[in-house]
């Protein structure tokens, strides 16, 4: 049995001159700018002229390049090599697709048709489910491959926010960084989202909760103080909150170490790189933070493999409907666009 996983991230610019039709190709997508075509495409355009330069000094900061490609490849590369040692029974091979860069689904496609599979399995590396992430990335993956007429077996592990290896490759690497740490507050940062997208049924707030509660359950740490804040605001919407930037202005001037959690980043970027470590680090020291350190994203963290790996091997156990296998714990029935509740 050859079994062909595709996982699914954002993706970054591989070079300066491709930021533009990088941030084109991020605008456009529906799910970030649901309007007709004839709007949505000169208005994407515009609006990546416009952030363009900003976006260049950012990725300037990290050498000219965003690092989630090669960062992807490697989690592929770990994950592979895990689901073959661990299910002798099957063949695995790891695909990586890319939302807004390279490499697209369209190419992707086609490695996985010479691979030529049993089965699909569909893994996006965003541990809480969004329309505007996990969702966007399936449609389209979907949707190309119904154009090309491809019809193997094909399941989709939507989501994971309290998967326990999941939680547990959080709490190792959050307890390494404040060992020792006195007077700390912990700050879980996620990506923003625009407040009416959560209005409009989107689950990815409530699923970010999910992963953060367990997250502090399982460390137990008596009085720890804590708080779940959103990052990366762009745009004259109102957004969830509170915001990352209010709360560390905040805890610095109650002269607090400040710990940084990147609770729905599972690979460094360059808002995880430049927003958390540089931008929010100069801010904190800005407002007076005795200390400022961020735990670093998942990446090929062994329990973070571990869980993907499970996840894949004992899909059954999560079995919907015989395409969709999420996580038992379910969405409320208002956040419609959960797949759960989108089958019904």
């Amino acid at each position: 049995m050859k079994r062909a996983v595709i996982l699914f991230n954002l993706g970054g610019p591989d070079k300066l001159e491709n930021v533009e039709p990088f941030l084109f190709n991020l605008f456009n997508d529906p799910a970030i700018l649901n309007l007709p075509t004839f709007i949505r495409y000169p208005l994407a355009k515009l609006i990546a002229n416009r952030r363009t330069p900003i976006a260049k000094k950012i990725y300037e900061e990290l050498g000219g390049s965003s690092p989630i490609l090669e960062l992807t490849k490697k989690q592929a590369s770990a994950l592979q090599l895990k689901l073959n040692q661990n299910d002798s029974s099957s063949e695995y091979k790891c695909f990586v697709v890319m939302r807004c860069w390279h490499p697209r689904a369209t190419n992707v496609l086609k490695e996985v048709i010479n691979y030529n599979p049993n089965e699909v399995i569909l893994m996006p590396l965003y541990p809480q489910y969004s329309a505007a992430t996990s969702g966007s990335s399936l449609k389209e993956w979907n949707d190309i491959c119904k154009k090309n007429n491809f019809k193997v077996k094909t399941n989709t592990i939507c989501c994971y926010p309290r998967d326990e290896n999941f939680i547990q490759a959080h709490v190792n690497l959050i307890k390494k960084k404040i060992n020792n740490l006195e007077n700390f507050k912990l700050i879980f940062s996620a990506h923003g989202l625009p407040e009416k997208n959560i209005k409009q049924g989107d689950p990815y707030q409530w699923q970010v909760e999910q992963s953060v509660d367990k997250i502090v359950e399982s460390l137990d740490i008596k009085d720890l103080d804590w708080v779940l804040s959103y990052q990366s605001r762009v745009g004259p919407l109102k957004w969830i909150g509170p915001s990352t930037e209010d709360t560390i202005v905040e805890s610095s001037k109650l002269g607090k170490h400040i710990v940084l959690v990147p609770v729905a980043f599972v690979s460094e970027h360059s808002e995880t790189l430049v927003e958390l470590d540089i931008e929010y680090k100069e801010l904190a020291d800005k407002n007076g933070c005795k200390n400022y350190s961020r735990v670093p994203a998942l990446g090929t963290n062994e329990n973070y493999i571990k869980a993907m790996s499970n996840l894949i091997i004992n899909k059954q156990d999560y079995n919907f409907n015989g395409e969709l296998f999420p996580p038992k714990i379910k969405c409320p029935n208002q956040f419609k666009k959960c797949p759960c509740l989108i089958y019904e």
